[in-house]
């Protein structure tokens, strides 16, 4: 925990406001839901302009889908009264970069289905790839010797997942599985290859939570990472005790378990961004993280910072949603001062305060120095809603601070 004394410490030793390289970024994060007929894309480019956006962070992939042609993934259900060639990625980078407004690919990294609402297409992962899904603790060791093919593999992972859904949002895939790895790096290279994006932007790329990855391929792979350290009478009790007790290995070295998981994260964000960049070193790769960073690196193994000070990371973009502004202010002065000479883009959650307090916490990162600004999400601050009845969130914004004069 970061006392206030270290806090004040960071913000003092913070360069001063106007360091942040190149113009200041004015982003919306726009959900699959925004963009899925022509109208809607034109929509929200034409939106976007009108307030002052620079940039579109533009979901792509959300649950195992595509919202693009020709991917290794099935296109999306919700794109199904649109054209076969209806191309929403493709649309949407031709109208806003006519307009000068750059569009980074979002990809839900490792979020993978929605629990009420479970994939149908036989070429979804979550059909094709059963031994892909990652497994909650509680059912571990009961599907340890079930073959993933078995329906019943998938349904009791569903089932344990739904009993407790505080901080799962859905299914996930497993992060240490290999081919798991390297289908993700496919899909993300494939767009990065065929498209003219100007970045690409990871989200959900971690762990759900401590209590998953279970599965018989993470807990076989940990394994074999430990046995090298132990000595010969060691592996030898460990291995008989292991045909009964399949979690004994992660019971008996939980540090080195966290540390496994998070190097599986940390391995996939490398491997990837150093594609990016050896194909196309103009396109920036951004990562959307849990704005606590003691959240993210002990809950879900997403260790931002390391990659900010590793170089494997252009943005980090904190998921800063609080409405309070106090708590806001150090969030990100902790991205600000741990960012290694890399940029900050603020994420600002619009859906949870009114635009008086979103304007008030751009001022505050400006003094920061931060390098941007992410709204969550276009869709939030466009419809009207008790935060802006009108439906004008972004143009109050927009009037209010990205299209002040001289800026």
């Amino acid at each position: 925990m970061i006392s206030s004394a270290v806090l004040t410490l960071v913000v003092a030793a913070l360069p001063a406001v106007g360091t942040p390289a190149g113009p200041e970024v004015r982003a919306l994060w726009v959900v699959r839901t925004s963009i899925t007929s022509p109208d809607a894309v034109a929509r929200v480019v034409d939106d976007a302009r009108a307030a002052g956006i620079n940039t579109l962070i533009v979901q792509v992939r959300g649950r195992g889908d595509a919202y693009y042609r020709g991917g290794h993934e099935p296109r999306s259900t919700s794109l199904s009264e649109q054209p076969e060639d209806f191309d929403p990625l493709a649309e949407i980078l031709a109208r806003a970069h006519r307009d000068g407004i750059a569009v980074h690919a979002w990809l839900n990294t490792h979020l993978l289905a929605n629990l009420g609402e479970l994939p149908a297409q036989p070429g979804h992962v979550y059909n094709a790839h059963p031994d892909w899904i990652a497994v909650p603790r509680r059912v571990a060791a009961e599907l340890y010797g079930v073959d993933p093919a078995d329906p019943k593999y998938r349904e009791r992972i569903v089932q344990a997942s739904k009993e407790d859904t505080r901080e799962l949002e859905g299914l996930y895939t497993s992060p240490s599985h290999p081919a798991v790895k390297e289908h993700l790096y496919r899909v993300f290279l494939d767009v990065v290859e065929r498209y003219d994006v100007d970045g690409v932007h990871f989200d959900y790329v971690r762990y759900p939570s401590p209590d998953f990855d279970f599965s018989k391929s993470a807990l076989e792979r940990f394994r074999s990472a430990v046995e090298p350290t132990l000595r010969d009478e060691e592996r030898r009790l460990l291995g008989g005790l292991s045909e009964t007790r399949p979690l004994i290995y992660v019971e008996l070295f939980p540090q080195e378990w966290e540390r496994f998981r998070r190097a599986q994260i940390t391995e996939l964000v490398e491997r990837i961004y150093t594609a990016v960049k050896a194909r196309k070193p103009r396109v920036l790769v951004s990562a959307a993280v849990f704005a606590s960073d003691e959240d993210a690196f002990a809950r879900r193994f997403q260790d931002w910072k390391a990659w900010l000070e590793r170089g494997i990371l252009d943005v980090v973009c904190p998921m800063a949603y609080t409405p309070d502004t106090e708590t806001w202010k150090r969030q990100i002065a902790i991205a600000r001062g741990f960012s290694f000479g890399r940029k900050v883009w603020a994420g600002i959650g619009a859906y949870r305060q009114p635009p008086e307090s979103a304007i008030e916490k751009i001022a505050l990162g400006r003094r920061l120095g931060v390098d941007g600004f992410i709204l969550f999400s276009y869709g939030d601050v466009t419809r009207p809603s008790e935060r802006a009845p009108a439906g004008d969130y972004l143009a109050r914004v927009g009037r209010a601070v990205f299209q002040a004069p001289g800026r």
